[in-house]
């Protein structure tokens, strides 16, 4: 057997000690420990830019508001975020929750991926009720954009290696540090980034080849695509307790496997939503999508004819 092949790659973080000069602000920096630029967190920025702009684009594509859509990304990128921390505190460090609740409030310390998913979510249903708009159009050019985005997140997980997995000596576990040596080890979050890559590349020629598919088809496929992926690769995830960044186990399972029963539904919902064809720019009622029907009423003036009506007033006169 060969052994892991994979080497155990840091990124190094860029120090902005020069900030330390500038009048005013060097007051607020501490020579001993300067603010840097971390790797993870530029990655994710990266990838959440990138990730706009391309939802942006497709949304002008299919002639959606582009003020709205700029809104609706910061509303659910936001509550991804508080998301994505609060929800990991609680499934996977209630102990330290129960020690210290202001836990939760420190959304720089910790993120979890179903936990950005459901503040997402909450979200983009905060932004229908206070704009009293349909969100399916819009949810679907960011879905449409979100493997690309998920690559450059996962990308900043892989620089950390903060999704540590079991011990092996597969050719693909990364050699992390061990003393003076290295032991083979599964790095989930490197998979997932090389994972996604497919994933972004299909979505991407998929939209080039046809832009106005029927709602529901890209927010289907991510949700099928990724949540058997995500369930397999948590069996190869260390146990809490065990290394840093180890995950705990509720009935033999992580909370992560748990949420995959819920997303792929969701995923099959939308599957078939989109077999029935309902067109991406379909003329729809802002809050509940059904279509607009005309009104048969003969008794309204306004559905009459115009040369009908007009005869008539003419013979009125």
């Amino acid at each position: 057997m060969s052994g892991p092949l994979i080497p155990y790659i840091e990124l190094p973080e860029i120090p902005l000690a020069f900030l330390e000069h500038i009048p005013l602000v060097g007051q607020l920096i501490d020579p001993a420990k300067p603010p840097s630029i971390k790797p993870f967190g530029t990655l994710v920025a990266l990838g959440v830019y990138i990730g706009a702009m391309v939802a942006t684009r497709h949304a002008r594509e299919r002639r959606l508001d582009e003020k709205k859509m700029s809104e609706f990304i910061f509303w659910v990128v936001a509550a991804g975020f508080i998301g994505g921390h609060v929800l990991d505190a609680i499934f996977y460090h209630p102990q330290r929750v129960a020690r210290d609740p202001l836990y939760l409030f420190a959304l720089w310390d910790g993120l979890s991926s179903f936990g950005g998913f459901t503040g997402a979510l909450i979200g983009a249903f905060s932004w229908r009720f206070y704009r009293r708009e349909r969100i399916l159009p819009y949810c679907e050019v960011v879905n449409s954009a979100f493997p690309l985005a998920w690559v450059f997140g996962r990308a900043g997980c892989a620089s950390v290696h903060d999704h540590p997995g079991r011990i092996s000596d597969a050719w693909f576990a990364v050699q992390y540090p061990l003393g003076t040596g290295h032991v083979g080890r599964f790095d989930l979050g490197l998979y997932e980034c090389v994972l996604a890559i497919p994933l972004a590349i299909a979505f991407a020629v998929l939209w080039r080849r046809n832009p106005h598919r029927p709602l529901g088809f890209y927010t289907g496929i991510m949700c099928t695509a990724y949540a058997p992926v995500r369930f397999a690769l948590d069996f190869l995830r260390e146990r809490e307790g065990t290394v840093v960044g180890g995950d705990p186990r509720y009935g033999g399972l992580t909370p992560a496997q748990w949420a995959c029963f819920g997303l792929f539904a969701v995923g099959l919902y939308f599957l078939r939503m989109a077999a029935r064809g309902e067109p991406s720019s379909a003329g729809a009622d802002p809050l509940d999508g059904s279509p607009r029907v005309a009104d048969d009423d003969p008794s309204d003036e306004d559905d009459e004819p115009e040369a009908p009506r007009a005869s008539r007033a003419r013979a009125e006169r």
